[in-house]
């Protein structure tokens, strides 16, 4: 009898530095277009991880952190697109 172990895929959140896995993080990408919001976590480009919690977008944010993660320097429509996308996390997402 064979047991199937799947593996759960994990990635690191870049601002509290905590192992999830990928499917409750929120994947940012570096395009050619800027940073966008990876929801499907399959966009070709340079990927970092948030958590959906607050503390972890602001941290993001208010740091270099994203900026260092995807090499990249934010401009300030990408920062306020990104602050928009943080404040619009649903409640049970933002407790996560």
């Amino acid at each position: 009898m064979r047991i199937n172990h799947r593996t759960i895929p994990e990635r690191t959140c870049i601002a509290c530095r905590q192992v999830r896995p990928k499917k409750e993080l929120t994947r940012l990408v570096r395009t050619a277009d800027g940073i966008l919001i990876d929801a499907t976590g399959k966009k070709a480009g340079r990927g970092a991880y948030l958590c959906r919690r607050p503390q972890c977008w602001e941290m993001g944010l208010k740091g270099n952190r994203i900026e260092q993660a995807l090499k990249v320097t934010l401009s300030d429509a990408n920062r306020e697109e990104l602050r928009r996308f943080a404040r619009s996390l649903a409640p049970e997402e933002r407790l996560a």
